[in-house]
């Protein structure tokens, strides 16, 4: 979703009727049948099926009623399009849809919550607690800690009044200069899909419906509205789609948003491939398909090819959904089946989850903001991963009597990613910069790194320094016991980043203070994979992402060993621009409305597949995450049980003190042939105390070992041998593995054994 200034012209595909659009924020009109004074209530009964309550409501809608939940407003006023909000909408907030006030069926009121319940700019923006950024979560390799920020994010929307979340992002890792990598949680299927699964069933929980987004392959912003992905069907289906279905599974979303881009020549938003084909029909996805705001081009193709609610009037350049649709069913373009099961795709829903029997009132003053902070505060320490720490420079000591602070507005606050997922903190912002308008602006969470640093070594001297005259901050760095540097870089929707590089000559920063100090510590806040020249010169290095709320508290209680780092990077850190499968941004710099397109040449081998299949030495592995402790694996063990692969082993904690590990089970075929070398087949996260150990298990899902075929719409598993390797990352030197031999076995469509 997108607030701009500025909407692009885009042709409809079938132009229907002559329609000047009139944007006003009003319900469509009554039919002409007479509305009753006591609604039926045969729907209420709880004790009948989401689909029987549906089946109920339906027949007693008219024509005009079922135009009303198909058709969504923007929730903010737009002034460049003449636009007023609805007046019964949430103010700046992201969207609005009529509901059936005689029918008992509730207003639907949709909020951005990537992170945490956004608000749209303006005087009146809504404070929140943020999450830390999403590609910390997938850091964290903790489905319940992904759960539980998405419990917390629900809780607050409700609280708000919001029952509908633009939440649960899960585009692939594919490029990462996308200025919305931070949003998103990795590049592997199987720990995206999982981790966004469990974000979504933790906001469900609060009987509301979230989103799953951005369907499907809306993996750069750069042209973004116009460009062509191309990518054949069976490497979809293992990659992007696969990490998209694992989400579906494990979520259950109530509705699914497409996406901006076109793929193979279609938009997302009128693409029967992706959205009857795949998503309605293969994965039986049973709620309401919206369209991104703006991502509407037409009204006959989009509701056909199972688009089932328009959003965000006035992004799109008509009411595609209004009065348009309405003519295409009556002249029966548009099926009155089809138009039924539109309808019927958004009420369903509402049942099921509890929107229609639990109505939401705003009552924000009852958010425990404190308890929630800390929900974001722990998501941020199990998600920072230590990238490097020589000679165990870190934890701090705290007898060191000079510390020196440089850099990134560490006095005040923590950066967050920019764009409509962006939460306003409680407070209001320690910093505001950046773009005025939308992507940003850039806001610092009011959460000091320096002062919780500073709370924990009282008798220390610690000086801050900005960073921005080199020279001044190495001969602090020069006269300091220790040196703590914090850069940062900026991603926000719409924007791709010009390069990996740290911008604002950051590393030229980090580069003199390491010269003059060799106890430097570098702690990063960026929207993803970045490179680190100065990497050699430092004595230790922390990705600490976009880190929430508290940003600044988990930092300090990170680097003082408070909390033993177990994050773990869920994307690979590539060591230059060439490592990639496209070294140049496919039409960056970005041209207005230019149709690029991007061939996804490199299929399903994506991320850390790419960089196995071609030899590439990256500068982090994914998987990768260092500790205060130590661990061991030992005993790995695997068979096969009804076509399935478990592995059993042993984690010990040979270090001194407490800690967490992902262990990390790869998949390898011995004679078949995949798309990379390994895949990742599952992990356990294990809580240690120094010295204990314990038995782990993982069972592979069986769509890991097998390759999809499009004929026949279903996995294959090739009969022979596999290995099974238990690594700490992707390139472990010390992974260890067993071989397993299966026979040969087909799939459906959904994972399942064919017999």
């Amino acid at each position: 979703m997108i607030f701009q200034k500025k909407i692009s012209l885009l042709a409809m595909a079938i132009a229907l009727v002559s329609i000047a659009p009139s944007f006003a924020a009003e319900a469509p009109p009554a039919d002409s049948k007479k509305a009753t004074s006591e609604a039926p209530k045969a729907w209420m009964n709880k004790k009948l099926t989401p689909e029987q309550r549906t089946d109920l409501v339906l027949k007693e809608m008219t024509m005009d009623e079922k135009l009303k939940l198909v058709f969504g407003y923007f929730g903010t006023d737009a002034p460049w399009k003449n636009f007023k909000r609805p007046v019964e909408s949430i103010t700046q907030s992201a969207g609005f849809v009529y509901g059936i006030p005689r029918l008992g069926i509730p207003n639907l009121w949709l909020a951005d919550a990537g992170i945490g319940v956004a608000s749209q700019g303006g005087p009146n923006v809504r404070e929140a607690t943020a999450l830390p950024s999403g590609i910390n979560t997938a850091a964290t390799w903790d489905l319940k800690t992904a759960y539980a920020g998405g419990a917390m994010i629900g809780s607050e929307a409700r609280a708000f009044g919001f029952n509908v979340l633009l939440a649960g992002g899960v585009n692939l890792l594919r490029e990462p200069r996308n200025g919305r990598t931070f949003e998103y949680a990795g590049e592997d299927p199987l720990l995206a899909g999982k981790i966004v699964g469990a974000q979504i069933g933790g906001i469900q929980s609060n009987k509301i419906v979230s989103t799953l987004k951005h369907y499907a392959f809306n993996d750069q912003e750069t042209n973004r509205g116009t460009l062509n992905v191309k990518i054949d069907d069976a490497p979809a289906r293992m990659a992007d789609l696969l990490a998209l279905q694992v989400a579906y599974e494990d979520g259950n979303p109530g509705s699914v948003m497409c996406a901006y881009n076109r793929v193979n020549g279609f938009y997302a938003c009128e693409s029967n491939y992706l959205l009857n084909e795949v998503l309605k029909k293969d994965w039986g996805f049973k709620g309401w398909v919206m369209s991104d705001w703006g991502a509407t081009h037409s009204t006959i193709p989009a509701a056909n090819s199972g688009l089932d609610q328009q959003s965000g009037i006035p992004f799109d350049q008509s009411e595609y959904f209004g009065a348009a649709l309405k003519e295409a069913v009556q002249n029966g373009w548009v099926s009155q089946a089809r138009f039924d099961d539109m309808v019927r795709r958004v009420l369903q829903p509402m049942f099921e989850f509890g929107v229609m029997d639990n109505p939401v009132s705003a009552n924000p003053e009852t958010i425990n903001f404190k308890a929630n902070g800390l929900v974001s505060q722990k998501d941020a320490e199990e998600g920072m991963v230590l990238l490097k720490n020589d000679n165990k420079l870190l934890p701090l000591s705290k007898a060191a009597k000079k510390i020196a602070v440089i850099g990134s507005r560490a006095d005040i606050g923590v950066l967050s990613g920019g764009g409509s997922s962006q939460v306003y903190p409680v407070g209001g912002a320690a910093f505001k910069g950046g773009p005025q308008f939308f992507p940003g602006p850039m806001l610092y969470y009011p959460s000091s790194p320096l002062k919780a640093i500073q709370a924990r070594v009282p008798q220390a001297k610690v000086t801050y320094n900005d960073g921005v005259d080199a020279v001044a901050a190495a001969k602090l760095a020069a006269d300091s016991d220790m040196v703590l540097v914090f850069v940062n870089q900026w991603t926000a929707e719409s924007v791709d980043v010009p390069n990996l590089s740290l911008p604002d000559n950051q590393d030229a920063l980090v580069a003199a203070v390491a010269k003059a100090n060799a106890k430097t510590v570098v702690v990063m806040q960026t929207g993803g994979p970045v490179f680190m020249p100065w990497l050699a010169d430092v004595g230790a290095a922390v990705e600490a992402w976009y880190p929430g709320t508290n940003g600044g508290e988990a930092i300090a209680r990170v680097l003082f060993g408070e909390v033993n780092p177990s994050g773990h990077l869920p994307a690979t850190f590539p060591a230059s621009e060439a490592q990639l499968p496209r070294p140049v941004l496919d039409g960056y710099p970005e041209v207005k409305d230019a149709r690029i397109t991007v061939n996804y040449t490199e299929g399903a081998t994506v991320g850390y597949k790419w960089f196995d299949l071609k030899g590439h030495k990256p500068l982090f592995p994914f998987g990768h995450g260092l500790s205060y402790s130590e661990f061991a694996f030992s005993g790995l063990k695997a068979d096969v049980k009804n076509g399935l692969i478990n592995a059993s082993f042993t984690v010990k904690n040979t270090g001194s003190v407490a800690g967490k590990e992902v262990a990390q089970v790869y998949v390898a075929p011995v004679s078949a042939v995949w798309e990379a070398p390994k895949r990742l087949g599952g992990w356990q996260k294990v809580d240690l105390k120094a010295g204990a150990s314990t038995k782990a298990s993982v069972t592979i899902d069986p769509r890991l070992v097998g390759m999809y075929d499009s004929a026949t719409k279903t996995w294959k598993i090739a009969e022979g041998d596999y290995k099974v390797i238990l690594a700490a990352d992707a390139t472990d030197a010390k992974a260890t593995s067993v071989t397993v031999h299966l026979n040969a076995a087909t799939l459906d469509v959904k994972g399942k054994f064919v017999k």
